[in-house]
Protein backbone atom coordinates (compact mmCIF):
# COMPACT_ATOMS: atom_id res chain seq x y z
CA UNK A 1 0.00 0.00 0.00
CA UNK A 2 1.43 3.29 -0.63
CA UNK A 3 2.55 5.94 2.25
CA UNK A 4 0.71 8.49 0.55
CA UNK A 5 -2.11 6.87 -0.69
CA UNK A 6 -4.64 10.16 -0.27
CA UNK A 7 -2.39 12.74 -0.94
CA UNK A 8 -1.92 12.55 -4.42
CA UNK A 9 -0.62 15.77 -5.38
CA UNK A 10 2.35 15.39 -2.72
CA UNK A 11 3.09 11.86 -4.38
CA UNK A 12 3.52 13.88 -8.00
CA UNK A 13 5.72 16.30 -6.45
CA UNK A 14 8.17 13.54 -5.27
CA UNK A 15 8.20 11.87 -8.16
CA UNK A 16 9.32 14.85 -10.48
CA UNK A 17 11.91 14.91 -7.76
CA UNK A 18 12.96 11.76 -8.34
CA UNK A 19 13.46 12.04 -11.56
CA UNK A 20 15.13 15.09 -11.18
CA UNK A 21 17.70 13.35 -8.95
CA UNK A 22 17.77 10.23 -11.98
CA UNK A 23 18.71 12.97 -14.84
CA UNK A 24 21.24 14.50 -12.77
CA UNK A 25 23.21 10.93 -12.85
CA UNK A 26 22.51 10.81 -16.35
CA UNK A 27 23.65 14.34 -17.44
CA UNK A 28 26.89 13.80 -14.69
CA UNK A 29 28.28 10.62 -16.62
CA UNK A 30 27.05 12.36 -20.26
CA UNK A 31 28.80 15.36 -19.06
CA UNK A 32 31.89 13.59 -17.24
CA UNK A 33 32.30 11.65 -21.09
CA UNK A 34 32.40 14.84 -23.31
CA UNK A 35 34.91 16.50 -20.92
CA UNK A 36 36.84 13.24 -21.50
CA UNK A 37 36.57 13.35 -24.85
CA UNK A 38 37.72 16.62 -25.22
CA UNK A 39 34.12 18.41 -25.91
CA UNK A 40 34.74 21.62 -24.06
CA UNK A 41 31.54 23.46 -25.68
CA UNK A 42 29.61 20.19 -25.30
CA UNK A 43 30.71 20.03 -21.96
CA UNK A 44 29.63 23.51 -20.62
CA UNK A 45 26.30 22.69 -22.30
CA UNK A 46 25.89 19.96 -20.04
CA UNK A 47 27.23 21.34 -17.24
CA UNK A 48 24.08 24.50 -17.63
CA UNK A 49 21.67 21.32 -17.69
CA UNK A 50 22.57 19.87 -14.39
CA UNK A 51 22.59 23.55 -13.24
CA UNK A 52 18.87 23.33 -14.34
CA UNK A 53 18.36 20.05 -13.12
CA UNK A 54 19.12 21.29 -9.96
CA UNK A 55 17.38 24.61 -9.60
CA UNK A 56 14.58 22.58 -10.83
CA UNK A 57 14.91 19.91 -7.79
CA UNK A 58 15.59 23.01 -5.06
CA UNK A 59 12.28 24.73 -6.11
CA UNK A 60 10.44 21.35 -5.63
CA UNK A 61 11.79 20.47 -2.74
CA UNK A 62 10.84 23.96 -0.82
CA UNK A 63 7.20 22.88 -2.36
CA UNK A 64 7.07 19.55 -0.91
CA UNK A 65 8.03 20.62 2.74
CA UNK A 66 6.19 23.35 2.92
CA UNK A 67 3.10 21.33 1.48
CA UNK A 68 4.00 18.85 4.39
CA UNK A 69 3.76 21.22 6.97
CA UNK A 70 0.81 23.45 5.83
CA UNK A 71 -1.46 20.38 5.02
CA UNK A 72 -0.24 18.37 8.25
CA UNK A 73 0.79 15.57 6.12
CA UNK A 74 1.95 12.28 6.96
CA UNK A 75 3.04 13.22 10.87
CA UNK A 76 4.66 10.07 11.88
CA UNK A 77 6.67 9.99 8.65
CA UNK A 78 7.30 13.75 8.08
CA UNK A 79 10.87 13.52 9.78
CA UNK A 80 11.84 10.79 7.78
CA UNK A 81 10.45 12.26 4.41
CA UNK A 82 12.28 15.51 4.99
CA UNK A 83 15.57 13.84 5.65
CA UNK A 84 15.64 11.28 2.96
CA UNK A 85 14.45 14.81 0.63
CA UNK A 86 17.23 16.90 2.12
CA UNK A 87 19.95 13.69 1.55
CA UNK A 88 19.00 13.20 -1.89
CA UNK A 89 19.13 17.14 -2.34
CA UNK A 90 22.92 17.02 -1.36
CA UNK A 91 23.61 14.66 -3.97
CA UNK A 92 21.90 17.14 -6.49
CA UNK A 93 24.38 19.40 -5.38
CA UNK A 94 27.18 17.39 -5.50
CA UNK A 95 27.17 16.07 -8.63
CA UNK A 96 26.59 19.72 -10.30
CA UNK A 97 29.56 20.77 -7.61
CA UNK A 98 32.12 18.16 -9.39
CA UNK A 99 31.07 19.13 -12.90
CA UNK A 100 31.79 22.85 -11.97
CA UNK A 101 35.44 21.87 -10.68
CA UNK A 102 35.96 20.21 -13.98
CA UNK A 103 34.47 23.61 -15.77
CA UNK A 104 36.68 25.58 -13.20
CA UNK A 105 40.26 23.61 -13.11
CA UNK A 106 40.36 21.77 -16.60
CA UNK A 107 42.23 19.07 -15.16
CA UNK A 108 44.64 17.33 -17.82
CA UNK A 109 43.69 14.12 -17.87
CA UNK A 110 46.04 11.94 -20.29
CA UNK A 111 44.45 9.11 -22.87
CA UNK A 112 46.04 6.41 -20.95
CA UNK A 113 43.91 7.32 -17.89
CA UNK A 114 40.79 9.07 -19.23
CA UNK A 115 39.61 5.11 -19.62
CA UNK A 116 39.59 4.75 -16.18
CA UNK A 117 38.38 7.92 -15.08
CA UNK A 118 35.06 6.65 -17.12
CA UNK A 119 34.97 3.21 -15.75
CA UNK A 120 34.75 4.97 -12.22
CA UNK A 121 31.75 7.10 -13.32
CA UNK A 122 29.80 4.57 -14.66
CA UNK A 123 29.05 2.70 -10.84
CA UNK A 124 28.80 6.17 -9.25
CA UNK A 125 25.85 6.98 -11.57
CA UNK A 126 24.34 3.55 -10.96
CA UNK A 127 24.69 4.19 -7.34
CA UNK A 128 22.68 7.27 -7.78
CA UNK A 129 19.91 5.43 -9.91
CA UNK A 130 19.68 2.44 -7.70
CA UNK A 131 18.91 5.33 -4.72
CA UNK A 132 16.19 6.64 -6.79
CA UNK A 133 14.71 3.25 -7.39
CA UNK A 134 14.92 2.48 -3.70
CA UNK A 135 13.49 5.89 -2.74
CA UNK A 136 10.37 5.39 -5.20
CA UNK A 137 10.09 1.82 -3.55
CA UNK A 138 10.06 3.35 0.32
CA UNK A 139 6.98 5.39 -0.87
CA UNK A 140 5.19 2.76 -3.33
CA UNK A 141 6.59 -0.67 -2.49
CA UNK A 142 8.40 -1.14 0.44
CA UNK A 143 8.75 -4.88 -0.04
CA UNK A 144 11.24 -4.11 -2.49
CA UNK A 145 13.73 -0.73 -0.62
CA UNK A 146 15.98 -4.07 0.40
CA UNK A 147 17.13 -5.17 -3.26
CA UNK A 148 17.58 -1.65 -4.14
CA UNK A 149 19.36 -0.81 -1.41
CA UNK A 150 22.14 -4.06 -1.70
CA UNK A 151 22.06 -2.70 -5.22
CA UNK A 152 23.08 1.19 -3.82
CA UNK A 153 26.02 -0.47 -1.32
CA UNK A 154 27.20 -2.55 -4.73
CA UNK A 155 27.87 0.16 -6.92
CA UNK A 156 29.15 2.53 -4.18
CA UNK A 157 31.62 -0.70 -3.62
CA UNK A 158 32.68 -1.23 -7.30
CA UNK A 159 32.95 2.81 -7.30
CA UNK A 160 36.04 2.79 -4.14
CA UNK A 161 37.66 0.18 -5.75
CA UNK A 162 38.15 1.64 -9.20
CA UNK A 163 39.03 4.68 -7.38
CA UNK A 164 41.89 3.11 -5.97
CA UNK A 165 42.92 2.11 -8.85
CA UNK A 166 42.71 4.69 -10.46
CA UNK A 167 44.59 6.96 -7.99
CA UNK A 168 47.20 4.07 -8.27
CA UNK A 169 47.49 4.63 -12.17
CA UNK A 170 47.78 8.13 -12.17
CA UNK A 171 50.78 7.69 -9.08
CA UNK A 172 52.60 5.58 -11.56
CA UNK A 173 52.44 7.43 -14.26
CA UNK A 174 55.74 8.73 -16.01
CA UNK A 175 53.98 11.69 -17.75
CA UNK A 176 52.76 13.57 -15.17
CA UNK A 177 54.48 16.07 -12.39
CA UNK A 178 53.74 15.25 -8.96
CA UNK A 179 51.48 18.37 -8.76
CA UNK A 180 49.14 17.34 -11.78
CA UNK A 181 49.27 13.58 -9.96
CA UNK A 182 47.73 15.36 -6.93
CA UNK A 183 45.14 17.66 -9.21
CA UNK A 184 43.95 14.45 -10.60
CA UNK A 185 43.71 12.52 -7.52
CA UNK A 186 41.54 14.75 -6.40
CA UNK A 187 39.31 14.75 -8.80
CA UNK A 188 38.69 10.83 -8.84
CA UNK A 189 38.25 11.11 -5.41
CA UNK A 190 35.59 13.82 -6.17
CA UNK A 191 33.99 11.52 -8.67
CA UNK A 192 33.98 8.63 -6.36
CA UNK A 193 32.21 10.36 -3.11
CA UNK A 194 28.88 10.75 -5.45
CA UNK A 195 28.48 7.56 -4.89
CA UNK A 196 29.46 7.77 -0.92
CA UNK A 197 26.94 10.37 -0.50
CA UNK A 198 24.31 8.01 -2.38
CA UNK A 199 24.96 4.93 -0.20
CA UNK A 200 24.44 7.88 2.95
CA UNK A 201 21.38 8.44 1.70
CA UNK A 202 20.49 5.27 1.75
CA UNK A 203 21.58 4.36 5.10
CA UNK A 204 19.20 6.81 6.59
CA UNK A 205 16.37 5.25 3.95
CA UNK A 206 17.19 1.83 5.64
CA UNK A 207 16.34 3.27 8.72
CA UNK A 208 13.43 4.86 8.07
CA UNK A 209 11.79 1.87 6.63
CA UNK A 210 12.67 -0.29 9.17
CA UNK A 211 10.54 2.48 11.54
CA UNK A 212 7.26 1.80 8.86
CA UNK A 213 7.96 -1.90 9.57
CA UNK A 214 8.13 -1.86 13.46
Amino acid sequence: MSLFKKTKDLVLKIDDFLDLTAQTALHFKEGIRLYLAGKKEAFEARLELIAETENKADALKKLIVNQLYAQTLIPESRGDVLGIMENTDEVIDWAKSTMGEFAVECPRIPEELAEGFMELTVPVTLAVESLVLATRAYFYDSSAIKDHLYKVSFHEGEADRIADRVKRDIFASESLSLSEKMHLRYFASHIDTLADRAEQVADRLGVAAIKRAV
